[in-house]
Formats: structure tokens, C-alpha cells, sequence
């Protein structure tokens, strides 16, 4: 199986204490559903910078990744199945599936 890098853009984070618990039991209940082919459910993500060859700078890359998670499927139609009830697309973001390649 190959393992696919999922990164969050876009969703509104949560404005208070109760949406911030209803949007964590979402996900948990999606990481529930997916089971064993989570096999990193990741975190979310602070602060970034770019590194170029103009060496490291502040800013993103083609917009801003909020988290990650790794998932681990036959291919990338099984991967789509299984980020279809993500939570994080209902609260309006988007996500970037990238399939990790081994080096060599």
C-alpha cells in the first residue's frame, strides 16, 4: 500500500471553547471511521517559512497548509473514499493529497 500526505487548507478555525470540542469530536469520530488507514492522524500546524534558494524566508508556499494527517491506501481513488466524510471539508476547507514517494 502507499501512503498519501493530506494537508488542511482553508476551514475557519473555531471562534470559541464549544466549537473548538465540536470540531475535535468530529475529527475524532472521523479518525474512528477510517480506522487503521490513518497511519499518522498528524496536528495541526503553527508558524511557517519557506526555504528557497534564496534560503529561508517567511511566507508560504502556494497558500497555507493549517495540518497534516497520513493516510495509507491501495491508491488515490481509496484515499478520496476515505477523506469523503472528513469533518474538515464541512467547515469549508479543502484538502491537498500528495502520494509520498520512497526515494531511489
Amino acid at each position: 500500500m502507499a501512503k498519501f500526505l493530506v494537508t488542511y487548507h482553508g476551514a475557519s478555525p473555531p471562534r470559541n471553547e464549544e466549537e473548538k470540542q465540536q470540531a475535535m469530536a468530529a475529527f475524532m469520530a472521523w479518525v474512528s471511521q477510517v480506522g487503521s488507514a490513518l497511519v499518522d492522524p498528524g496536528a495541526p500546524l503553527g508558524s511557517s517559512a519557506v526555504v528557497s534558494s534564496d534560503g529561508l524566508v517567511d511566507g508560504v508556499a502556494e497558500g497555507p497548509a493549517g495540518g497534516y494527517s497520513i493516510l495509507e491506501a491501495d491508491d488515490l481513488a481509496a484515499v478520496a473514499e476515505l477523506l469523503r466524510d472528513d469533518p474538515f471539508v464541512g467547515r469549508g476547507g479543502a484538502l491537498q493529497v500528495s502520494q509520498a514517494v520512497s526515494p531511489g
